[in-house]
């Protein structure tokens, strides 16, 4: 999935650094532990809390060096093997083969016509690994007494990997032989590769990425050390940081949620042969089929005899791309920029903004997005713009009277303005604090662009800094817009252009319109969140309806920035279960 490995070979065990004693390992281990206990980092410190941190990791490393399993000769070298083991479990192997390509890396290349549509792809249950298989396991013991692992499935499997991997009978060797040995992850990223992060909005979630999956091996690793339900997991005589953070990546980049057998539930799962498929625009074509019991695919277009096979990855910013799955995606329709707003209780009118957004279902402060597509925002931050913006007056109209649910109704759609006012208070607003934004950036466009024509540039770096660039360009062509829009009405108020008049005849086509922009704030929430918790109730979105033939249906694994395995540490009603990583 993406161009996110740099195998390197070694063999296991070779090349192990002097022996370190227990103790002195120990010790490092809970100073780690114990620097990363702060969940949260000193605002304007993050980078030499960063740096601190990985210090010790990398001296954890060196008196690892050597330990980790790692399998010998290259992951392609086992695709047969794979292919063999697909086919022998009911998977589906014919009308593609495993290739590597020269940008995205290893992928589904079609060796027949497959049309738009077609069913292709269908993995059964038994070959998923999964929190289910992993209670079932060796690992079953641990699972059942630590809350961690019983509250977070995503560690639960990245356990489970790590588990089957040491395994040489694991039934699921044919597949994870063929894992990548490393991620293009930030976990991945030297020092000097993620400086080309700073000023981005990527970069806080980078050091939080580091610093707990820092802190959850330093956890972990006592745990496998000292918990007598560990006493035979196959990790006790050596679980290294290098192999945690290839678990953790190798779930990140590649766990998808299924339902249980009986429906009643999701679960996570790791997807053998499907998860090869690269990503491109489009829309989500898998599903999960109860009655099969296993995961489908189908075409996401008409793919000819010797072209890659894509699928779509869901509705991700090139940030989620790069923090959670190791690439950069050109030409991302979907990309965008976190702007966060909110209504001052300070401001003299709080209380009315407050009602009129609460009737409105939109909350006084949040994160909102600025779109790389026109319009670049939502109905829901213009109807929040719009209501941040209004004056008393236009505060009561949208609180009393005949017509004030009409007022409520519209408030997200571009077509029906508070008026010309209003708008030009929004769009300048917004003008405002796109530039702000900008300047918050140590290089231009144009700077980026110059330093991508290096030759000598690492592939991390590159990424990077594609992500500065392409952040800024949003920013500046929200600017454009705003502006735009600003000296449009402008002109409409300098003109005494009457204001179009909502009428209830208008409903039919408020409603069937296509627009985004034009859909009632109440029938359509277009927020990012609204997005995030579509992806997590359906992975095929090939009919208007996101249904595919009916069946039961299989969320996106590319985890959104508020859903992954890198999320934000929750704290747990146990008080000690903790997210993954952020």
């Amino acid at each position: 999935m993406g161009k996110k490995s740099r195998v390197k070979t070694q063999k296991s065990g070779s090349g192990a650094a002097v022996a370190v004693s227990p103790k002195e390992m120990l010790n490092l281990i809970s100073e780690l532990l114990q620097k990363c206990s702060n969940p949260n980092s000193t605002p304007g410190r993050e980078w030499e809390e960063y740096v601190q941190i990985r210090g010790l990791v990398e001296k954890i490393r060196k008196k690892q060096k050597g330990l980790s399993v790692v399998f010998d000769g290259k992951r392609e070298e086992y695709f047969p093997e794979l292919m063999e083991w697909c086919k022998e479990n009911g998977a589906s192997t014919e009308g593609f083969e495993l290739t590597e390509f020269p940008e995205e890396g290893f992928g589904l290349k079609a060796i027949r016509e497959i049309k738009a549509e077609e069913l292709f792809l269908w993995v059964p249950r038994k070959l998923l690994m999964t929190v289910e298989s992993a209670k079932s396991s060796v690992l079953g013991p641990l699972y059942s007494q630590d809350r961690i692992l019983q509250a977070m499935g995503n560690i639960t499997l990245a356990f489970h990997l790590l588990c089957e991997r040491a395994n040489p009978n694991s039934f699921w060797l044919p597949y994870i032989k063929t894992l990548p040995n490393e991620y293009d992850t930030p976990l991945y990223f030297n020092e000097d590769e993620v400086q080309y992060l700073q000023t981005t909005q990527a970069i806080i979630d980078v050091f939080s990425q580091y610093k707990n999956t820092a802190r959850q091996y330093a956890y972990f690793y006592k745990v496998i050390q000292t918990h007598p339900n560990a006493i035979k997991l196959p990790l006790k005589d050596s679980f290294t940081f290098d192999d945690y953070r290839w678990a953790v990546s190798s779930v990140m980049t590649r766990q998808n949620q299924i339902p249980t057998e009986d429906g009643s539930r999701v679960t996570l799962a790791l997807i053998p042969l499907w998860d090869m498929c690269n990503h491109t625009n489009g829309l989500i074509t898998t599903g999960y089929n109860l009655e099969d019991d296993r995961c489908e695919c189908v075409a996401l277009q008409d793919f000819n005899s010797g072209e890659q096979i894509y699928i779509f990855y869901g509705t991700r910013s090139n940030a989620e791309f790069v923090i959670h799955n190791g690439f950069f995606f050109e030409n991302n329709l979907h990309d965008r920029v976190k702007i966060k707003l909110g209504v001052s209780k300070s401001d003299r009118l709080y209380a009315m903004k407050a009602e009129v957004l609460a009737r409105a279902g939109i909350p006084t402060s949040s994160v909102f997005a600025l779109h790389v597509t026109e319009p670049p925002i939502s109905a829901q931050l213009l109807a929040f713009l719009r209501v941040f913006c209004m004056d008393e007056d236009e505060l009561k109209g949208h609180l009393i009277g005949d017509h004030a649910i009409d007022k409520i109704f519209t408030l997200g759609n571009s077509e029906f303005p508070v008026s010309w006012d209003n708008e030009i208070k929004l769009w300048t607003f917004l003008e405002a604090r796109a530039s702000l934004l900008l300047k918050t950036y140590k290089t231009t466009v144009e700077d980026d662009s110059k330093v991508l024509e290096q030759p000598d540039l690492t592939f991390h770096s590159s990424m990077a800094i594609k992500l500065r660039r392409v952040e800024k360009e949003i920013l500046e062509k929200a600017l454009k817009s705003a502006s735009d829009n600003r000296k449009l009405y402008s002109k409409n108020l300098e003109e005494g252009t009457p204001l179009p008049k909502y009428e209830e005849s208008n409903i039919a086509f408020v409603e069937n319109s296509v627009a985004n922009s034009k859909l009632p704030l109440i029938l359509k929430n277009l927020d990012d969140e609204e997005v995030k918790l579509q992806e997590a109730m359906t992975i095929s979105e090939i009919t208007e309806n996101g249904f595919l033939n009916d069946k039961d249906l299989l969320p996106n694994g590319t985890k959104s920035e508020n859903d992954n395995i890198l999320a934000e540490d929750n704290q747990q009603e146990t008080g000690i279960a903790k997210e993954i990583c952020s």
